[in-house]
């Protein structure tokens, strides 16, 4: 195991606070457990520096507060891979997210290795190094960790100072340095980690197969479970699956033995919230009676099918010009939002992109 200090008590926690307060950088990682959650349980915190590696252990009952002060503390750059989960997870602890984050998995894609390039491989492509994987599914709110876990959290951490110094090297050379910071910035707004209820409609697929009544009852589901997730702190499915949230949609049951006969909701969900789920269904049928059903996305015609696809390949020539992968410049998404709404609107006409590829697509459109 590569030098690290476990810390369990408040006084070790103060001095790595000390010490991490006085770093020019500070590579962050976590372990968490989220299978029986609707919010990730932090388990252990990985923090380096160029001069120390410190595993903070959040179950030994610490205040981790000045720990969290610090990674807040925009002096100094906070280096992670694929930085979305471990910036929600100390969101949820903290209340605020670490920044400014250098993501080293957002810069190498900017630098031509897949959009979604592990840690583990991106480790090996650019520094040589191999890391063990062998932790990766390991259980990390048993306590007392084991020496394997304790090496394994170690040298995940460590390796993110070398990618910081190469990355930020290779994107200065290629004049993306910027482009970088813009979309790691992105990372910082709370805003991305937090669902609101009246929205979690929208992870939802296959809406638009549905008929009114039945979008308006899967919309009123959603929303609910997702309350009742946050508030029991419990993942989605142990709420409902969706599988039982489109059987009651379609099936639109109006009393508790129509009810029974939803295969896939369990007979303690109908005891439990039989009435209430017959209340809510009956509340989204009478509401979709004399409201509009809800904006969905829109079918494109032949014609915009077209030209989504004039966007897409010209959006492939520019990645191809720039080396990079073409959904690093647009998503399907963006093509879908300049044919079929205000194109004069799209996100690709704001920051980097705008120059890169919203300009040369808006053009394209006439």
């Amino acid at each position: 195991m590569r030098d690290a200090t476990l810390v369990t008590t408040p006084e070790q926690l103060d001095a790595a606070v000390f010490r991490l307060q006085g770093a020019r950088r500070l590579a962050i990682d976590t372990e968490f457990m989220r299978e029986s959650t609707y919010s990730p349980q932090l388990c252990l915190v990985q923090v380096a520096s160029d001069a120390d590696c410190w595993l903070v252990d959040p179950l030994a009952g610490l205040d981790l507060a000045p720990l969290l002060a610090t990674f807040a503390d925009r002096a100094r750059p906070k280096i992670l891979h694929a930085a979305r989960q471990d910036l929600e997870v100390l969101l949820n602890v903290g209340g605020s997210v670490p920044g400014p984050v250098f993501d080293t998995q957002v810069a190498a894609a900017l630098l031509g290795l897949p959009p979604q390039v592990g840690y583990a491989e991106l480790v090996a492509r650019r520094l040589g190094h191999s890391i063990d994987k062998g932790q990766t599914r390991t259980d990390w709110s048993r306590r007392p960790l084991s020496d394997a876990q304790l090496a394994y959290a170690a040298d995940e951490v460590h390796p993110l100072l070398e990618l910081h110094a190469d990355l930020a090297a290779a994107l200065e050379a290629k004049g993306r340095a910027s482009w970088h910071a813009e979309d790691c910035a992105a990372l910082e707004e709370p805003r991305l980690y937090r669902t609101d209820p009246a929205d979690a409609w929208r992870r939802l697929k296959g809406l638009g197969r549905l008929r009114p009544a039945e979008q308006a009852v899967a919309r009123a589901l959603a929303g609910w479970r997702e309350q009742r997730a946050i508030a029991s702190d419990k993942p989605r499915g142990w709420i409902i699956t969706d599988e039982a949230l489109y059987a009651l949609a379609t099936l639109l049951p109006a009393n508790l033995q129509q009810l029974e006969q939803v295969r896939s909701l369990p007979p303690a969900v109908v005891r439990k919230r039989g009435e209430e789920l017959l209340g809510l269904i009956a509340e989204a049928v009478e509401s979709a009676r004399d409201a509009a059903p809800a904006a969905l996305p829109q079918r494109p015609t032949p014609e915009q099918t077209r030209r989504i696809g004039l966007l897409q390949q010209r959006v492939r020539d520019i990645a191809a010009a720039l080396e990079i992968s073409p959904e690093v410049l647009a998503t399907r998404r963006d093509f879908e939002g300049m044919v079929l709404g205000d194109p004069g609107q799209s996100p690709l006409l704001r920051g980097w992109r705008g120059e890169v590829v919203g300009r040369p697509l808006l053009e394209l459109l006439g």
